[in-house]
């Protein structure tokens, strides 16, 4: 019996692309479905998205304290979700032997990467709807030729700190990588130029945090959202962290 063309479209294997949007789908919920993952990377950041309107730790800055905050906010989701929350998440994966047997499947190891990718991609673009859902309301005035620049540059900066998190999740046990990125978000965060402008940051910090991705992240945010401007310099400290962690973590990472 000759099979007719619907079974032979069933029986059809996925297509790559299909199975990239499956995995990142698969991704992106369970990084949603995960309590603390949602409370680093949309909790932590509204709260500290309220503390700083209505603090004046950010009066004088040339804005209201809402539209110098909010750009803060947005670096400090994306280091939440493509450093420490995939990093993390890598990390156990790659203990229990998931990453070792999905890269086995037709995924394969590309694949699987692009699936993390595009579940960080996904889970930004919500944390992005919700911190405007909230800062809109508190005053929060973006230009609008700043939308685009912004976003892209929130996109490299997502890139620069996946990378980062792949890095550390494929290369010490889960355990470190716990450790490690749950405390550089809280030392990036609050001394690396991303929710604080390096300005307000002690003397010492302040050569320093340009150079760091975090700072690069802040800064290029903030230049965006508040004058719809482009800052090159802080867009070419993200591409060269984004090209080195990336090469780093292709060369090191231990997939068992």
């Amino acid at each position: 019996m000759t099979a007719t063309p619907a079974a032979a479209e069933r029986q059809a294997p996925a297509t790559l692309i299909r199975r990239i949007l499956l995995q990142g789908k698969y991704e992106a919920g369970a990084m949603l479905r995960n309590g603390e993952q949602l409370i680093l990377a949309v909790v932590l950041p509204l709260l500290a998205l309220v503390g700083l309107t209505v603090t004046p730790l950010l009066d004088g800055l040339g804005g209201s304290r809402v539209n110098i905050a909010v750009p803060g906010i947005l670096a400090l989701c994306a280091l939440s979700t493509a450093f420490t929350g995939q990093g993390i998440a890598t990390g156990f994966d790659r203990r229990y032997g998931v990453l070792r047997f999905l890269s086995t499947t037709p995924l394969g190891r590309p694949g699987l990467i692009a699936g993390k990718v595009l579940a960080v991609l996904t889970v930004l673009s919500l944390q992005v709807l919700v911190v405007t859902a909230i800062a809109l309301p508190l005053g929060w005035t973006p230009p609008a030729a700043g939308w685009l620049p912004g976003l892209a540059l929130l996109v490299l900066g997502a890139a620069a700190f996946t990378a980062l998190g792949l890095l550390v999740a494929g290369t010490v046990r889960p355990e470190a990588t716990l450790a490690i990125t749950n405390l550089l978000w809280i030392l990036l965060g609050a001394l690396g130029g991303i929710v604080i402008p390096p300005g307000r940051l002690p003397a010492a910090a302040q050569e320093i945090v340009h150079y760091l991705p975090s700072g690069a992240l802040g800064e290029a945010l903030r230049e965006a959202f508040l004058f719809g401007t482009v800052n090159f310099g802080a867009a070419l400290i993200l591409l060269i962290w984004t090209v080195l962690a990336g090469a780093a973590a292709i060369r090191w990472f231990k997939w068992n």
